[in-house]
């Protein structure tokens, strides 16, 4: 798995798992406490993440959901990290719970995937237009925005990792690259953002594709989301891929493994009409010599 660890992630993250196998089992949440010995609202906290099983805990709940032993063997290896300490403790004066969450698991997962309709995905913005975005407001205080901005570029750091670096691919609408962010400065700060954009596009791990307004009706209309991936070095599953839908001042996570691969197979359509990756490219290239 991706590099990044956060126990409170690490949590949800099993505790998605456990109670899909549950569910796939048709074990009841009391049948599964009956066998652990323990209330079956602690099993409950399991599931959501609000608590963590023992290690033996995990593997004896497997086994009674009838898990397959490279599963049981896989999750037992996730919750041995979950003793490590989180790298997102020095900015819990500024993040909620449910962004926490989300940036967690981003940490955590090998590849990810957005479709961005407004604006563009927090891992691609400079310095500049992450504070454009994030400007104070009924939703933002004037006295956390520079933190904000500063958590968004710790978060970027896993693109430009040697090892592993994070696998993206961004597709973004047309309208993102000729709205303007930044006030008074948005020129300059939409060409440093646009330059931005070209460097990432050479990268290997980046794929930052443009679905051109003509297009029309297309398979994102009903707003953004995200898929998260965590695959190990071989590309074998670590974990269960999650959907992520924001928004204002929340977020929907979608666990159900169907569900995620009605997102996945939506991103797959989005990709087959977006610009291929020169012309995107191109695209961008074009707003861009429009600014100079």
């Amino acid at each position: 798995m991706a590099e990044r660890s956060d126990p409170p992630a690490l949590r949800w993250l099993i505790g998605v798992e456990l109670t899909n196998y549950r569910k796939q089992s048709g074990v009841s949440q009391s049948a599964a406490a009956k066998a652990l010995g323990i209330s079956s609202g602690m099993i409950g906290h399991y599931e959501v993440g609000r608590y963590f099983p023992a290690p033996e805990q995990i593997t004896r709940l497997l086994e009674l959901y009838g898990a397959p032993h490279h599963d049981v063997e896989r999750l037992s290896v996730l919750a041995g990290r979950a003793d490590q300490s989180s790298w997102l403790a020095r900015w819990n004066d500024i993040i909620p719970d449910w962004l926490r969450t989300y940036v967690g698991l981003e940490g955590l997962a090998s590849h990810v995937i957005y479709y961005m309709p407004l604006v563009l995905p927090a891992l691609v913005q400079t310095r500049e237009y992450a504070a454009g975005v994030t400007a104070p407001s009924a939703r933002v205080r004037p006295d956390q925005q520079q933190r904000l901005v500063g958590l968004r570029m710790e978060r970027q750091e896993r693109l430009f990792a040697e090892d592993r670096p994070l696998q993206l691919m961004a597709l973004i609408e047309e309208s993102i690259l000729d709205r303007p962010i930044g006030g008074d400065d948005a020129p300059a700060v939409m060409r440093g953002q646009l330059r931005h954009l070209l460097d990432l596009s050479e990268r290997d791990n980046v794929e930052i594709l443009v679905l051109p307004t003509a297009i029309g009706r297309h398979d994102g209309l009903e707003g953004e989301f995200t898929v998260l991936h965590f695959l190990d070095t071989e590309g074998h599953k670590q974990a269960q891929s999650i959907g992520y839908v924001g928004i204002p001042d929340d977020s929907v996570y979608i666990q159900d493994q169907h569900q995620v691969e009605k997102y996945t197979g939506s991103a797959e359509l989005l990709r087959s009409v977006a610009l291929p990756q020169p012309r995107s490219v191109d695209a961008i290239t074009a707003r861009l010599a429009a600014l100079d």
